[in-house]
């Protein structure tokens, strides 16, 4: 019985398909390409990025000025700097007094422009640029040599309060108030957040405010119950952006103090003395030393507002 059971025959295996074959050369082909393409990036991150990353963070550890070979001293910059140089703690001072009061007031000034242009105006295109100029201009050194001449003492400022009979100052040359003129120099430079607080108001359902109308909400209530929660993302995003721009400010400094950080260091900011420290003083590891400190100070910075965040922004997913 086992005898007459015919065993069929196996067939042989097809050949793999072809397709597949070429699809992955094409695949590897492609990203070869790619590759290729990319290479001049990655060797610019590198050479341009990267590589002066490590070398300062090595600088920052030696005692080099740029006519010598670089000298291990280890922690000697970092101690030096919160010991023995009050300049140092100055410019921290100055540039936090600066940040603290200049940024609040910024983005303060940047929603209620944005409220009002969210409105809908007519030409709000053309306002949007209008105002958008400062933040382009702001940082420039032309704005900085006017601002100076705004406040000196033959400047606008002192014409207009002329007018009405006030005797005015130099106003960039007083200790007292040379900080606060390039506070208001940051806050006119405002265009940047409103554009982001603007778009972040367009996509506030108007239906929201509809249903706050008909239970009897007024305007500051639906401001501060529809508006400030919902628009907290943006303020979050506008925060931590102006924290970080504040902190490298250098060129409106520059400019109004003649590079001096004067008077009396009362606009000696961060950067401005880690490039007296470096270019003029020649003492490049000292100031590769505190460019990581200030690394570390806007990395802390965020850090806190990214934990804080979780308590007061509001994203529409949360429950």
């Amino acid at each position: 019985m086992a005898d007459s059971v015919a065993v069929k025959p196996r067939k042989a295996a097809s050949p793999p398909a072809q397709g597949g074959h070429r699809s992955t050369k094409r695949s590897r082909r492609e990203a070869r390409a790619a590759y290729l393409f990319l290479a001049p990036w990655f060797l610019g991150l590198l050479v341009i990025t990267i590589g002066p990353i490590f070398a300062s963070l090595y600088l920052s550890f030696t005692d080099y000025s740029l006519l010598q070979e670089a000298k291990w001293i280890g922690l000697d910059n970092y101690v030096r700097m919160f010991t023995e140089d009050p300049r140092f703690i100055a410019s921290l001072k100055v540039t936090t007094i600066y940040v603290v009061v200049s940024v609040p007031l910024q983005l303060a000034f940047a929603l209620a422009l944005a409220l009002v242009l969210d409105r809908g105006l007519r030409g709000l295109s053309f306002y949007r640029s209008i105002f958008y100029l400062p933040s382009l201009l702001g940082g420039s050194v032309a704005i900085a040599i006017l601002w100076r001449k705004v406040f000196g003492a033959d400047g606008l400022v002192n014409a207009v309060l002329g007018i009405f009979g006030i005797e005015g100052q130099g106003w960039v040359g007083d200790p007292d108030t040379a900080l606060g003129t390039l506070i208001l120099l940051h806050v006119w430079t405002f265009g940047a957040p409103m554009i982001i607080f603007l778009a972040g108001l367009r996509q506030i359902p108007s239906s929201y405010y509809e249903a706050a109308a008909v239970d009897g909400a007024g305007v500051l209530r639906q401001f501060k119950s529809i508006t400030m929660p919902l628009l907290t993302p943006i303020i979050f995003f506008n925060l931590v952006l102006e924290i970080i721009k504040s902190f490298q400010s250098f060129t409106q400094a520059f400019i109004v103090s003649n590079g001096k950080g004067g008077p009396a260091d009362s606009t000696l900011f961060y950067t401005l003395y880690l490039y007296l420290k470096g270019f003029k003083s020649y003492d490049m590891g000292y100031a590769a030393a505190m460019a990581w400190v200030l690394l570390l100070i806007i990395a802390a910075l965020t850090g806190v507002n990214f934990l804080a965040s979780k308590y007061w922004v509001f994203y529409g997913d949360d429950k």
